[in-house]
């Protein structure tokens, strides 16, 4: 799943608005103007229809590819914009590190929105349900584990993708 469609997903379940959108970017550390976050939240002209027997990607003027870079501090200012700015403890870095490798952005997905919205793992067990998707609580807990554990779980695009399923289910109705 591509960043720019985590981006949209998670904009539609929780009802974000475009003003919002900047101040999270910026909140994470990256800024973004209003008519930038309207070019990250379309689709490139590619994937709509008959160009997708195409494999040249078409530059598009009107999009802007998502980062992992740029996801992870969307996230990073969604826990922000949510919580409040939390003040670094003593030896901890300000910045968190970008993720490893492209799967584990499934994965912070998973952390950062459940810190932000102060979701249980029995919430989110939930939210897995409402989409339709049965998880286990262990194979939960080894998705919201850090990267190199020895019970870490990469987290495939079908649990990132019914997870914002189930979000816009919970928020949206």
């Amino acid at each position: 799943m591509e960043n720019n469609d985590i981006l949209i997903r998670l904009r539609y379940a929780l009802d974000i608005k475009d003003t919002d959108m900047a101040e999270i970017f910026k909140f994470g550390g990256v800024e973004v103007t209003k008519e930038e976050v309207l070019k990250i939240l379309t689709k490139p002209k590619d994937s709509y229809g008959e160009e997708d027997y195409y494999d040249d990607i078409v530059e598009d003027e009107d999009h802007i590819k998502c980062t992992n870079s740029m996801l992870e501090s969307f996230l990073n200012g969604f826990i922000t914009f949510k919580r409040g700015k939390q003040e670094p403890k003593p030896g901890q870095f300000d910045t968190p590190l970008p993720p490893k490798s492209k799967e584990s952005i499934n994965n912070q997905l998973l952390k950062k929105v459940k810190i932000a919205l102060s979701l249980t793992s029995e919430d989110m067990l939930d939210i897995f349900d409402k989409a339709g998707i049965t998880v286990t609580k262990g194979e939960l807990s080894a998705m919201l584990r850090k990267e190199g554990h020895k019970n870490y779980k990469q987290c495939l695009d079908k649990y990132a993708r019914n997870f914002l399923k189930g979000l816009a289910l919970k928020y949206r109705g």
